[in-house]
């Protein structure tokens, strides 16, 4: 009895996707780090998250996990925005005008491939823009070392936390696809997509926190 072979999947063919590529000066160290430690972990998690749940047909929870990312940068942008706002007022209270030059800004290249990357993009240079007035009033003698280093340290974590709970997403979002029953299908489509089998494991309050001197630089405006 001849055998039959069973029937070959033909292979999914790439999709054209829409990309922006803006690219940013990146002033301070806190802002360069976030992006070091945490911005290529989130770009692929958001991307995979995409990938996994419309692969198995789950459209509408693709935007409701959309919607709920959103809404936390958006929270960390009012908090961002909020403190730069009271820094401002702190630094025309005495009459400061100027700004810091930086020693060693990076040049920050974004490939913008969904509205939460262009989200958590702004975040970034929102960030640097708090840092930058943060800076001024140290340097200015306003706000003392220790307060500085503390709130450097604090809006950080701030957002690398962030994108750790959005890598968390991702495997929530994987684990769900395998329990339905398109664990192949999933492990498939992360394959094609130049994505690893599993997820990153992260825990939502890890953070990687550089040396000062851990940086490595090579002269002013180089890339991150």
């Amino acid at each position: 009895m001849a055998e039959t072979s069973a029937p070959i999947k033909p292979a999914r063919t790439a999709i054209s996707r829409p990309v922006f590529e803006r690219t940013f000066k990146i002033n301070s160290e806190q802002a360069i780090r976030v992006i070091r430690n945490s911005y290529e972990r989130l770009i692929r998690s958001l991307y995979a998250i995409d990938v996994v749940l419309r692969i198995v047909g789950q459209e509408e929870a693709v935007d409701e996990i959309e919607a709920i990312v959103s809404m936390m940068i958006t929270e960390c942008a009012e908090q961002l925005q909020q403190e730069k706002a009271r820094l401002e007022k702190l630094k025309a209270d005495n009459g400061i005008a100027e700004i810091p030059t930086y020693t060693h800004p990076r040049e920050f290249v974004a490939r913008i491939a969904s509205p939460q990357i262009a989200q958590f993009v702004e975040l970034i240079r929102l960030l640097d823009q708090l840092m930058m007035v943060m800076d001024t009033l140290w340097l200015c003698q306003v706000i003392d070392n220790k307060h500085c280093v503390d709130a450097r340290y604090h809006w950080q974590q701030r957002l690398q936390r962030l994108a750790n709970r959005i890598v968390t997403i991702e495997r929530q979002a994987h684990r769900e696809a395998y329990a339905q029953g398109h664990g192949e299908e999933v492990r498939l489509a992360r394959q094609e997509s130049g994505l690893q089998d599993e997820p990153e494991t992260v825990t939502e309050d890890e953070s990687v926190i550089d040396e000062p001197d851990s940086l490595q630089t090579t002269g002013s405006g180089g890339s991150i």
